[in-house]
């Protein structure tokens, strides 16, 4: 039985109400990073769930960098205007603005990333290795690794969280999906810097 201090806190830590954080600690025996990856993947079954249902409603999300030189417009979608009013759906709007304004993405999901992109990345990351003799498959997996990387670079969704680098921007998603129970998604942004 989990006490009231580690459920506050496993609260304070993940926004999600405080039954859910109190199952999450059962299912795992009080541990606070299994309970937290418990909720999480309770939040990707969620956005599973609902990937058929139509994200109408949402808001554009802002952020004007103190210096006013660096600003983000964002996108969000959800399903109904009663989420897309609420203080959390707002916070996490507000949240994501300032990963992008931080980490600069190119795109949203892996799969947006064009395949000439990723094609020339290969290329690039072939020549620097050409004539280095090691074997082909050594060679293939350091290209895989060096794209891999490349993506969590600049793919929103793949990005560690600038507040919390040992969750992924996707984690944070999943986590907002689980306690507001709506599909949540990133519809599109603009970074603009002078």
């Amino acid at each position: 039985m989990p006490n009231i201090d580690q459920v506050k806190k496993l609260r304070e830590e993940t926004g999600v109400p405080m039954m859910e954080c109190k199952k999450a600690l059962e299912k795992s025996n009080g541990d606070l990073e299994k309970a937290k990856k418990f909720l999480r993947e309770k939040g990707e079954e969620v956005s599973g769930k609902r990937a058929g249902r139509t994200a109408g409603e949402g808001i554009v999300a802002s952020y004007i960098h103190s210096n006013n030189k660096l600003g983000v417009l964002l996108d969000l979608r959800c399903e109904s205007d009663f989420v897309a009013k609420s203080e959390d759906f707002k916070n996490l709007g507000h949240e994501l603005c300032l990963q992008i304004a931080a980490a600069k993405p190119d795109y949203i999901r892996e799969e947006d990333v064009p395949e000439e992109v990723l094609k020339e990345e290969r290329e690039v990351i072939l020549k620097q290795h050409k004539d280095s003799g090691k074997p082909e498959e050594v060679l293939e997996k350091i290209v895989e690794g060096r794209i891999r990387k490349m993506k969590e670079e600049t793919v929103l969704l793949m990005q560690p969280w600038v507040k919390d680098d040992k969750k992924k921007v996707a984690d944070l998603i999943s986590e907002k999906v689980a306690k507001i129970g709506e599909k949540v998604v990133v519809h599109r942004f603009q970074r603009f810097e002078i």
